[in-house]
């Protein structure tokens, strides 16, 4: 049997009531720890604490050691002075689980003020869990211990190209060289393409859940949209809840959605039914029907989404991110999150990051899908880089062009601008929120869309099963 790992664990004043938590929580679980201060919450200096954590970890008296104060900040400083450690502040699991894994990190510090004791359970459980065992980790790991010996370390290599193959960041700059009249030649040419396919489109007089300007061109007439929008790729179609029998073949394709603030919870009890029933691929819904969709969809294989910041984008930081985490928390394994707008038109590019990468985080914690939706409709396509430029530093998922609650939905034009900025980073990008026709989803596809969001109603169940298209339907959702 393998002997404990040991653990040097010390405080100041602001950290000792947290310091008491965790020690005594670590012994109970088989660590061994020694107490290096404070040992009461009078005012005590922290680097004096810090020091000593720090020396019984260089020394080799302690596997690892975990610092905390007020804010994590010094005493990470104070730690890293000392030779062989290599301490890290950490905030939340993400930040825990790559300091062990990227950084092998020896010391954690923790933030009193910043985390409660739950929280700081789950950091410290990771932490302790995770070990650094990738080789290129493991090298930038001895690049910084020759740093802290004094030795020479070949930080020139890092400089020297590996292969004559231009890097990948020389590719984005190709591609971001692209203007924006070359981005609209783009789109033109592909609508050009798409007329003189010919797309026959049956016209109507008006459409009940378009209206007159829709001449037919909905999948609310065209029961063929669906099938030709799953040929054509498409991850995921748009459903409003009150349809029908779904065929077997398009229902895994399905987001069963209901984001109008006047659903109820009966409604979403219906929502929920009807994707059990038809094997639909999510239901999407507000956070406050998080745990009622979880609890009714429980032994199906029906994702629940949720959202946040929903649909305006203007609540805090720490809101959307606390709304993230507590619908995954309730069952939510994919989040669709706003950003701040009017910080974009204020060129606040760090706080649209910051906001961004809250969300990414909670949802990394929580294994979640994170999808970024920019609003296209009320940006330029300078803003519309920007936020996609921003959505790609903080590790999105997806960026997505609509709430389908803003002044316009998915152009191709949008399309491919965002397609061109997330090129090379693995992001997907989903269109939502106007796309109405065959030709429309065909356009999205053909700029580089990765996923459809479209509408859908009773009519398209009807037509699909080649039972008559009379009678009146349910209106087509927009997201």
């Amino acid at each position: 049997m393998s002997a404990p790992i040991r653990i040097a664990i010390g405080s100041d004043h602001g950290g000792f009531d947290l310091k008491e938590h965790l020690r005594a929580w670590l012994t109970q679980r088989g660590y061994a720890c020694e107490d290096c201060g404070a040992f009461n919450p009078q005012p005590v200096d922290y680097p004096a604490i810090a020091l000593a954590v720090a020396t019984r970890v260089s020394e080799g008296l302690a596997d690892r050691g975990i610092i905390i104060d007020g804010a994590g900040i010094g005493s990470a400083m104070t730690a890293n002075k000392v030779r062989g450690v290599r301490a890290a502040l950490c905030y939340d699991v993400s930040t825990a689980r790559n300091s062990r894994e990227h950084n092998d990190a020896n010391v954690l510090t923790l933030g009193a003020r910043l985390i409660g004791a739950g929280l700081a359970e789950q950091v410290v459980e990771t932490w302790l869990a995770t070990d650094c065992t990738e080789e290129r980790h493991r090298k930038r790991v001895a690049m910084i211990d020759a740093l802290d010996a004094g030795r020479p370390t070949p930080v020139a290599a890092l400089a020297s190209p590996r292969s004559s193959a231009p890097p990948a960041s020389q590719k984005e700059i190709a591609l971001e060289s692209l203007s924006a009249e070359d981005i609209e030649r783009v789109a033109e040419r592909i609508r050009q393409m798409l007329a003189a396919a010919g797309a026959p489109l049956a016209a109507v007089e008006v459409c009940s859940c378009c209206g007159p300007a829709c001449n037919g061109h909905c999948a609310h007439h065209n029961p063929e949209t669906v099938r030709g929008l799953v040929g054509m790729g498409a991850g995921r179609i748009g459903y409003r809840a009150g349809g029908g029998v779904i065929p077997a073949d398009l229902a895994s394709f399905i987001d069963h959605t209901a984001l109008k603030p006047e659903t109820t919870p009966d409604e979403i009890r219906t929502l929920c039914d009807e994707a059990r029933q038809h094997g639909f691929a999510s239901v999407c819904i507000n956070p406050c029907y998080v745990k009622l969709a979880a609890r009714s969809l429980t032994g199906t294989n029906v994702r629940v989404c949720s959202v946040a910041g929903f649909p305006l984008g203007a609540s805090a930081i720490e809101t959307k991110a606390l709304e993230a985490r507590r619908a995954i928390r309730e069952g939510a394994s994919e989040i669709d999150m706003v950003i701040n707008v009017g910080a974009l038109k204020g060129r606040d590019d760090e706080y649209v990051y910051r906001d961004i990468r809250a969300v990414v985080e909670a949802c990394e914690d929580g294994g979640a899908i994170c999808k970024v939706i920019i609003e296209a409709a009320l940006l330029t396509d300078d803003e519309k880089t920007r936020a996609c430029v921003a959505a790609k530093r903080a590790r999105a998922d997806f960026v997505k062009t609509s709430t389908g609650f803003g002044p316009g939905g998915a152009t191709a034009h949008d399309v491919a601008l965002m397609s061109k900025i997330v090129a090379g980073s693995g992001m997907g990008v989903k269109a939502a929120g106007g796309i109405r026709s065959y030709a429309d989803a065909q356009a999205m596809i053909a700029a580089g869309a990765t996923r459809i969001g479209a509408s859908a109603g009773v009519r398209i169940v009807k037509e699909a099963l080649g039972q008559s298209a009379g009678g009146a339907s349910a209106p087509a959702g927009k997201y």
